[in-house]
């Protein structure tokens, strides 16, 4: 039985690794085409407070960045559906990412502030029509690897006891560990902001 700390270099971690390297060669591409790319950091930004707000993981989170972006290349999309569009990215990227009481529910996400002030409310028909377009659009699949997926195989793999620092070795390998820890996630949020190319 593999132990706790060194799951990541187990059969099924590399295998599940494999599988996410694999998925990630066929992704669709992104050509930042889309009419409304002006508007792309703001709704990036909505999706991260968002998931923030309801404790979402972070590939779920980044997912739902994802789709937003692919979904905006496709189609030319008046803003205020734009709010629509993001709800139900995020809404199937937690679907897809996280367990079913993680999910953000209906009542949730008409309480919104923004929401009011659009003078948007979302209804369940409406919902269920934009999440089918949004698989449609994407074939069915939501396997869709973003840089969140990878980041803790590699963060566990990225500093070895073996690891030197001029010459010595790490003072403090846990110390060492949580500041690759820490920054890697902030960069990994900063990473949402720009345009995926």
């Amino acid at each position: 039985m593999e132990t706790e700390g060194q799951w990541w270099k187990g059969q099924l971690a590399a295998d599940i690794h494999q599988a996410l390297r694999i998925k990630e060669l066929k992704l669709p591409a992104y050509r930042a085409h889309s009419p409304q790319i002006g508007m792309r950091r703001y709704f990036a930004d909505l999706l991260a407070i968002l998931s923030n707000r309801y404790q979402l993981c972070p590939t779920a989170r980044h997912l739902a960045v994802y789709l937003l972006d692919l979904f905006m290349d496709h189609y030319d999309v008046a803003v205020k559906q734009l709010y629509v569009i993001a709800l139900s990215c995020l809404l199937l990227a937690s679907k897809f990412e996280e367990k079913e009481d993680r999910v953000p529910k209906l009542e949730q996400l008409n309480a919104l502030g923004f929401m009011c002030s659009l003078n948007l409310v979302l209804t369940k028909r409406d919902l269920l029509k934009m999440e089918l377009l949004l698989l449609e659009t994407f074939n069915w699949n939501l396997c869709m690897p973003t840089a969140a997926h990878f980041i803790d195989y590699y963060l566990h793999a990225a500093i070895q006891d073996s690891d030197l620092h001029n010459g010595w070795p790490l003072s403090s390998l846990p110390k060492t560990r949580a500041f690759m820890e820490k920054y890697t996630h902030y960069f990994l949020e900063v990473s949402l902001q720009g345009r995926r190319a």
